[in-house]
């Protein structure tokens, strides 16, 4: 935004123009951190739980901020050089500035949800795109009401491709990030039991996810797995561009796509985001270099041939048999199976059920140890059957893991967020390096 006015920066966000500072150009930057501040930077002060941000802002002007946007309530002296813009809601601002900055971009927008592998498959397609076009992908967890227009905020001028995951915990939540970003292309990636506590039925989980189709703008194209009959009474637009990926669909062939995963399920998403990536004229090819996200599934090989799959960042029913999965068809005897599965959240009255099925699938792929953590992951070790430890927590199983684990093991360690299992990990790698 650089080459944007004062003025221009004001009118995008709809806000008040309090100080217009010196003239020259634009920020170079938008932050919501007052830690992070770098001088060019537009620090926006979002109220938050605990503290409005509000409050660091004349801090953020003293850093050499380009500007601040503040609410109401916030009174800040200027020298003269610095903006301050006000507005009544400032995250809505945020939000009303990431779409204008947007437009101006010009860049294809493609949107994606689903219930578990959005962020594999923004990998995989950043990947898939980034030798025909200069493209911006959500990074790590920037998902959300502000990590969204923040994503889009951050991708500098000459961006052809924004890659944009889109993340949900209620009703209407991917419609506001749908009407944030304007994609080209929406992609639902799958539908599971994700948050039944908040949503309460699969159903609900269908039609929270289908509001990304439900208002893409007229022309758009609209990307769905080819066996999802929950997303059928979803499919009603006439308007739309359909596609249809996976076994039997419209993409169901990876061509001449080369993957680094050999999975069952990292194939489906690659097949998800090579329809994208046909959607706005590319077509891949050769081996794709993909850069996955922290924690989603990293394979690290440890002292004593000790090999980790780090996929901590989240869990549910899906991606905890997809897991297992993998585990199955990349460890091979002699080698031992080793799963430190955690506590799934959010899955309502009946995640003791979701938790035992879990622990009987981990049994049935061939999984020769299990370290359940937490109180909803003992559920798995009854059905499980086999050498099994329940520990309370993720310290726990910090502790236990390295006296278990053996030269040759491979080891899955997998859990919803909050339960931090990534201790686990770094426990076993300060073991055993």
């Amino acid at each position: 935004m650089r080459e944007w006015t004062t003025q221009q920066i004001a009118d995008a966000a709809r806000a008040e123009l309090a100080a217009p500072g010196a003239a020259g150009e634009g920020p170079s930057r938008v932050t919501i951190d007052s830690r992070d501040v770098r001088p060019g930077d537009l620090f926006v002060g979002l109220p938050g739980a605990r503290v409005d941000g509000g409050v660091f802002a004349a801090q953020a002007l003293a850093d050499g901020a380009w500007g601040v946007l503040i609410g109401p309530g916030h009174e800040i002296r200027t020298t003269g050089r610095g903006v301050v813009l006000r507005s009544d809601e400032p995250l809505v601002a945020l939000q009303t500035l990431a779409t204008a900055w947007r437009r101006a971009l010009g860049a294809k927008v493609i949107g994606i949800t689903g219930s578990t592998g959005k962020t594999s498959t923004k990998d995989v397609l950043a990947g898939m795109l980034a030798p025909h076009l200069r493209t911006v992908a959500t990074r790590q967890n920037l998902n959300t009401e502000i990590g969204v227009p923040l994503t889009i905020l951050g991708a500098p001028e000459g961006t052809e491709a924004l890659v944009l995951e889109m993340a949900m915990r209620g009703p209407e939540q991917i419609a506001e990030l749908t009407e944030i970003a304007e994609p080209d292309v929406g992609v639902i990636v799958n539908i599971g039991p994700v948050h039944l506590e908040l949503l309460g039925s699969i159903e609900a989980i269908a039609a929270a996810k289908a509001e990304l189709i439900r208002d893409l703008p007229e022309g758009a194209t609209a990307i769905v797995p080819a066996d999802e009959p929950l997303l059928e009474p979803h499919r009603t637009r006439q308007d739309l561009v359909w596609v249809t990926f996976g076994p039997g669909g419209d993409v169901d062939d990876l061509g001449g796509v080369e993957l680094p995963f050999t999975s069952a399920h990292m194939r489906v998403n690659g097949l998800a985001a090579l329809a994208a990536a046909r959607a706005i004229g590319v077509e891949p090819h050769g081996p794709i270099d993909v850069a996955l996200s922290d924690m989603r599934g990293q394979r690290r090989v440890l002292a004593g041939e000790v090999t980790v799959i780090d996929d901590c960042y989240n869990a549910n029913p899906m991606s905890m048999r997809a897991a297992l999965n993998h585990l199955a068809e990349e460890t091979h005897p002699p080698a031992r199976r080793v799963a430190v599965l955690g506590d799934m959240l959010e899955l309502g009255p009946d995640e003791r059920r979701f938790h035992a099925e879990v622990g009987a699938h981990a049994r049935e792929r061939g999984v020769e140890l299990l370290i359940a953590v937490g109180p909803r992951a003992a559920a798995m070790v009854p059905p499980f059957g086999g050498e099994a430890h329940a520990v309370p927590d993720a310290q726990a199983a910090a502790a236990l893991l390295p006296t278990l684990v053996r030269s040759g093991d491979t080891v899955l360690i997998k859990a919803s967020r909050g339960v931090g299992l990534e201790v686990v990990a770094d426990a076993l790698d300060a073991a055993i390096s």
